[in-house]
């Protein structure tokens, strides 16, 4: 189990720091885990002067999984375009073929009062949204600046999609939906925009091949007001880049909190790269008090995704779950006047109660 570890900027060395800690407690029990660390983002510019410099991708290259913090930091800000650090990560997923992102959000009963949202209307929440990663507005061209016919200057970028690309992206999300309880939506903005027009066309033609799944369209702007009033009615939802990308963040504070929430970018293959969904946070960096539950949750993700080892994402997944039983909040989870944690005394729950649980039994052939 070949892992890169890609802690990035801001908030990321401390959030990675403790999620390795839970991967050096693993090895200890006898799991084959090896991890190297290296540069992205803004301190793959400061290392390189790229954010994604030649031998992270090298070592991401052959890594089994990627586990990236967060990049980003206004140290960088007046850097051009093509070196700011978010390129690192859209770099990264273009060059592994990331092309699948599964961001589940799911309300612990610990957290129901840390939601936005009443506890009756938010609890039992349980959603895996499936963003497609590599298309969209994000890569599409051409894209740029320029001067209009009245002298004005104007921005301008492209939404794409192609037949295959949607294919495959509704193939996950029919497989993910058929994998928890038949129900898929897929989100679009068919009324108006000609890729959602195709998008909805390729997405219920897919659905031929899935008759036990029930699938819904919606639009996006529908989408987002229904799960703020009754994000139950959703299960599994297929959207694109740039709407999964809102819609993502939005049911993220419906779980409590943003550093609640993990992600995972899959190829075709199964590899992945695994990270919260929070940004580096450059405001509180250095302070010890950013939640690592998400990035924590996101080695439970590439356990269960990459490595096919329910039983150690599971246990994993306990823990977390264990160390909020205890009260233990960070800033972002805790009520107006409870007492707040930092980052390692809420590692150190989790780490305790992962010490506490039976050892994971070896399979055949692991040594």
């Amino acid at each position: 189990m070949k892992i890169a570890l890609l802690p990035g900027d801001g908030i990321g060395p401390e959030i990675v720091a403790e999620a390795t800690r839970v991967l050096d407690a693993l090895r200890s029990e006898g799991l084959p885990i090896e991890t190297e660390t290296a540069p992205i983002g803004g301190s793959g510019f400061d290392a390189a002067h790229h954010p994604l410099p030649d031998a992270t991708l090298a070592l991401a290259r052959v890594a089994d999984a990627v586990l990236l913090g967060a990049v980003g930091g206004p140290a960088y800000d007046g850097l051009p375009r093509e070196l700011r650090p978010e390129q690192g990560i859209l770099g990264i997923r273009k060059a592994l073929g990331l092309f699948a992102n599964l961001r589940p959000a799911l309300l612990y009963p610990e957290l129901a009062d840390a939601s936005t949202l009443k506890a009756e209307v938010v609890a039992g929440l349980d959603v895996v949204i499936v963003r497609e990663l590599t298309g969209d507005i994000y890569f599409g061209s051409p894209r740029g600046r320029r001067t209009n016919e009245h002298g004005d200057e104007e921005g301008f970028d492209t939404m794409r999609y192609s037949v295959p690309e949607i294919e495959r992206i509704a193939k996950v999300g029919f497989e993910t939906a058929r994998r928890r309880s038949h129900r898929l939506t897929s989100v679009d903005k068919a009324n108006v925009l000609d890729t959602s027009i195709l998008w909805r066309e390729v997405v219920t033609r897919v659905a031929r091949d899935y008759p036990d799944v029930a699938l819904a369209h919606m639009y996006v702007d529908n989408a987002a007001m229904q799960l703020v009033r009754n994000p139950r009615s959703f299960d599994t939802i297929v959207t694109g880049n740039l709407f999964g990308d809102i819609l993502s963040d939005e049911a993220s504070m419906l779980a409590g909190s943003i550093g609640m929430l993990p992600s995972a970018s899959l190829d075709a293959n199964g590899k992945g790269l695994y990270e919260p969904i929070h940004g580096s946070a450059p405001d509180i960096a250095g302070r010890g008090v950013a939640n690592p539950l998400a990035t924590i949750l996101s080695v439970a993700m590439m356990f269960r995704h990459t490595f096919a080892r329910d039983d150690v994402a599971a246990r994993i997944e306990a823990a977390v779950r264990a160390a909020l039983a205890r009260g233990l909040r960070t800033a972002d989870l805790a009520a107006p006047g409870e007492a707040a944690v930092g980052t390692r005394a809420l590692g150190d729950a989790v780490m305790s109660a992962l010490r506490s649980g039976n050892a994971i039994a070896m399979k055949d052939g692991e040594s």
